[in-house]
């Protein structure tokens, strides 16, 4: 079975997005490009006008330029480490971020030093150095904080599915920013492991106090374990039921047991009505709910076609003796002709009226939840009346109720009724 078409390929641990690809490379080419035009422009103009510390205009973009290859290359070196060690593309990703900070932070230092102005930097950074210490124990820097945290351990990545227990809440991660991270939520909407398309925003700093699982922590293998659960009546064929369930996981999941190596498998329990077969497999945690969907299909239809093994449903035991209680009511009703509404005064019923108390009971009954079996009548074709051959105590609860008409089915004469 081929996954759904994404913006990933899990599976293989590669992000099918241009944005990761040849950019950090390009970078670096392009910053070493402009260091040796910036070396050669200093060499050919050796006397051009000095800036404040001493260097020359092209001195200056020849550092600058040192400075933004050096990160490139750094980059570059990264993702192809990475990349060597099977990691998904997207890891080098949340790293470069680290490194274009660091390089934005050495690009302001080299620029100040130029012009002179590294005391008033101090300055800066010690005003603003007394903000931040303000700050700390605020979410945005926190925030930021578990934003380098994750960025460098990497405990989740865009494309992992994860899950905070103690918020119910399950997504996909789409990006790991610099306050939030952004999830497709699984769920919630729907009853089902699926993403929603529903965008939710976690802040950052919320990671530091709250438990995270990773269900695809290795994004080259994002499998897990999932079982279906089949109940099977005690006389069934077990061998037979156990051939039909290995039989579909095998097919279906085909492609993840030759990925993983792990067959699928079956473990039982027994309960009042019969046995649970819980059929366990690996499944891809992106298409859980689409593969336990065809596997329990499939065993449907294999079931339904073996007569050896019958499925326990409680309180009737199994399916096929449901269907066969149902054959016989219905056998029952085609000797009863449809409930009609009688009139009461055209009811004639021969038995004595009931006890006061037994009919007020049941009239009490009937007025909450309604009268639930009609009366059993026959029709004397002497007089055109109706008499009560079963249900003489509900006619009389229903006569103590006011009630013009009553239910009642119409049986022809010499058939039996069975109690009232």
């Amino acid at each position: 079975m081929s996954s759904p078409a994404t913006g990933s390929d899990v599976g293989g641990g590669k992000l099918k997005d241009s944005k990761y690809r040849g950019t950090p490379f390009l970078w670096f080419v392009v910053s070493v490009l402009v260091l040796a035009v910036a070396l050669l422009v200093r060499r050919a103009f050796p006397d051009s006008p000095k800036l404040p510390s001493g260097q020359t205009v092209a001195e200056l973009i020849a550092l600058l330029s040192g400075v933004g290859a050096f990160f490139g290359l750094c980059d570059v070196a990264t993702r192809i480490w990475l990349g060597r060690k099977g990691k998904p593309v997207v890891e080098g990703g949340m790293i470069a971020r680290l490194y274009r900070l660091a390089a934005g932070l050495a690009l302001i230092m080299v620029v100040t030093y130029s012009f002179g102005r590294m005391g008033s930097l101090g300055q800066v950074f010690a005003l603003f150095g007394g903000m931040i210490l303000g700050w700390s124990l605020q979410a945005p820097v926190s925030g930021f904080a578990a934003w380098v945290l994750v960025s460098a351990k990497r405990p989740f990545r865009p494309g992992d599915r994860i899950q905070f227990p103690s918020l119910a809440l399950t997504g996909d991660v789409k990006d790991v920013g610099l306050m939030y991270t952004m999830l497709d939520q699984v769920g919630g909407a729907i009853g089902s492991e699926e993403a929603v398309g529903r965008y939710i925003l976690v802040p950052n700093a919320m990671l530091f106090s709250q438990v995270v699982i990773n269900y695809t922590v290795l994004q080259e293998s994002p499998y897990m374990l999932d079982e279906v659960i089949v109940r099977i009546t005690y006389d069934s064929d077990w061998e037979a039921a156990e051939q039909i369930l290995l039989k579909v996981a095998n097919e279906t999941t085909a492609d993840i047991v030759e990925t993983t190596g792990v067959q699928p498998y079956i473990r039982s329990d027994l309960y009042d009505y019969g046995v649970y077969l819980r059929l366990r497999y690996q499944t891809r945690v992106q298409d859980r709910v689409q593969i336990q969907y065809e596997i329990t299909k499939a065993i449907f239809k294999n079931l339904q076609k073996t007569r050896s093994v019958d499925l326990a449903i409680p309180y009737v035991y199994s399916y096929r003796a449901g269907a066969d209680r149902k054959e016989e009511a219905a056998t029952k009703d085609a000797d009863v002709e449809q409930i009609r509404q009688i009139p009461v005064e055209r009811v004639r019923s021969e038995r004595d009226p009931a006890e006061p108390e037994d009919i007020r009971q049941l009239a009490q009954s009937i007025a909450a939840h309604g009268l639930l079996q009609p009366i059993v009548v026959v029709m004397n074709p002497r007089d055109g009346m109706y008499d009560i051959v079963a249900g003489h105590l509900r006619f009389d609860a229903c006569k103590h109720l006011g009630w013009k008409t009553v239910p009642a089915v119409v049986r022809e004469a010499g058939k039996p009724a069975g109690s009232g």
